[in-house]
């Protein structure tokens, strides 16, 4: 099958070094933060520079889940520890957002009363760790939300979260930026090379094994989304764990992995996407938890609750204008094909009752999207995700020189993990902003999961 044209083919397979003293294993946000960030802590400290770094890909930079997803850049999490990563990720969009293609345009939350509650968590604690954003409830929600959109369908909100530094980038652009930071840098980036093992000895990588031969290493940073639990399982551990919760909770035999496909799209339009003040509106975020989707062709309830979020196409559209956007994923289980990956692979595709709920649900929130499922591309949307047991990132060595990088399909909003991850490799200290994030918290009942909302991702 012929690639969909807006899906980069596989890189010429280039031959890495027989050893380097890093191996980054993945070229998507994670990976691409990591080997630059790692390369400026190296040269700053005199302990080397990029040229100790090797940064592999099977297949090319961003060609995972970072090349298609849809870009948002926010901070809108129920998990609180969350919020001080974001609040790095966000200096390092900011370090070069020209190249990188970061708008920072904001980010809006909306919310039905019953979630009035949980806003009010998140932004005490986006705040207290610097991330600014405001809340309004009721009456104020409503104004607030028709001062960016007098179109706007308020009668269902309750609570609207503003994030103000928050936005979203050019997927393509933005690996492209990080990529040449990288090469700037002079880490060693090789694309068409498969990892397809790795030497343990005494219980350390001692060699990554690759389609163009082995490379000795002294540690290894594995950041491979998608095909995490592959990686995982030729790491030597166990696809199957017993999770314990904070209430004392104990479920066994739980998978360690589990996969979920995305639901994302575009919609076409005939005149820019402009807010009330003739300028790119903030992303927009709504879960009514309460509300029913109605097709807007059918009359028919489609949904007993929505949940969706868009913001203007950017790149992703190429020559059109529009939006896109996306809702819930769906979960699929502790197996799924994942080569060829995203818009390659018809069988993730999205189907068409996606485009139906998508666009009911965009017309009941705003009047200009009022009969716009015949403007839904057609062009393919896909992708799947390895999500962890409690749906939140783990961050952690899972051996004594091999570091996960899982982030649970959160990851291209979160550039500042590598950062975070660079100054711990370089400076021995584990930030604190990466400890939550452990293995061992499935183990010690620190696990993650209460979170008031439908969406994995929330």
């Amino acid at each position: 099958m012929a690639l969909p044209p807006h899906v980069p083919a596989p890189a010429e397979p280039t031959q890495p070094p027989e050893k380097a003293t890093y191996v980054i294993v993945g070229a998507g946000v994670h990976g691409l933060s990591t080997a630059w960030h790692l390369a400026m802590e190296l040269e700053a400290t005199g302990k080397g520079s990029g040229a100790d770094i090797v940064l592999l890909d099977k297949s090319g930079p961003g060609h995972g889940a970072t090349g298609i997803a849809c870009g948002c850049v926010r901070n809108f999490y129920m998990t609180e520890p969350l919020h001080a990563i974001l609040r790095h990720s966000v200096d390092v969009w900011m370090h070069d957002p020209i190249n990188f293609a970061f708008q920072q345009v904001g980010y809006i939350s909306c919310g039905e009363e019953n979630q009035i509650d949980d806003y009010a968590k998140i932004h005490k604690s986006q705040n207290a760790v610097d991330y600014h954003s405001d809340i309004y409830v009721g009456k104020d929600a409503h104004k607030f939300l028709k001062r960016y959109w007098p179109d706007f369908k308020t009668g269902p909100v309750g609570v609207v979260l503003h994030e103000k530094i928050s936005g979203y980038a050019g997927t393509l652009q933005m690996v492209e930026g990080f990529t040449r930071k990288c090469q700037r840098h002079g880490v060693q980036c090789h694309w068409g090379v498969d990892v397809i093992g790795y030497d343990i000895t005494s219980g350390e990588v001692t060699k990554v094994h690759t389609n163009m031969g082995d490379i000795a290493c002294d540690a290894v940073i594995v950041c491979t989304g998608a095909w995490m639990p592959k990686h995982w399982r030729m790491l030597g551990q166990e696809m199957k764990l017993d999770v314990r919760y904070p209430d004392g909770g104990l479920a066994k035999d739980q998978d360690m992995w589990t996969y979920w496909r995305l639901l994302e799209g575009d919609v076409y339009m005939d005149t820019p996407y402009r807010d009330a003040r003739d300028l790119d509106p903030p992303v927009l975020h709504v879960e009514l938890m309460n509300t029913p989707v109605i097709d807007s062709n059918t009359g028919k309830e489609m949904s007993d609750h929505l949940y969706v979020y868009w913001k203007n196409g950017a790149e992703r559209l190429f020559d059109k204008m529009g939006i896109q956007g996306g809702t819930i994923p769906i979960k699929l289980g502790p197996e799924a094909t994942v080569d060829p990956y995203g818009h390659a692979n018809r069988e993730y595709w999205a189907e068409p009752e996606f485009a139906d709920y998508f666009t009911s649900a965009m017309g009941q929130l705003m009047g200009r999207f009022e009969g716009c499922r015949d403007r839904f591309s057609k062009r393919p949307n896909g992708g799947v995700g390895a999500f962890t047991p409690d749906n939140v990132p783990v961050f952690d060595w899972i051996l004594p020189n091999a570091y996960m990088i899982a982030d649970s399909n959160h990851g291209f909003k979160m550039t500042g993990v590598g950062k975070l991850v660079a100054k711990m490799l370089i400076g021995g200290n584990e930030p604190e902003e990466l400890k939550p994030f452990h293995l061992d918290r499935y183990q010690t009942g620190k696990t993650f999961g209460d979170r008031n909302s439908n969406c994995p991702w929330v």
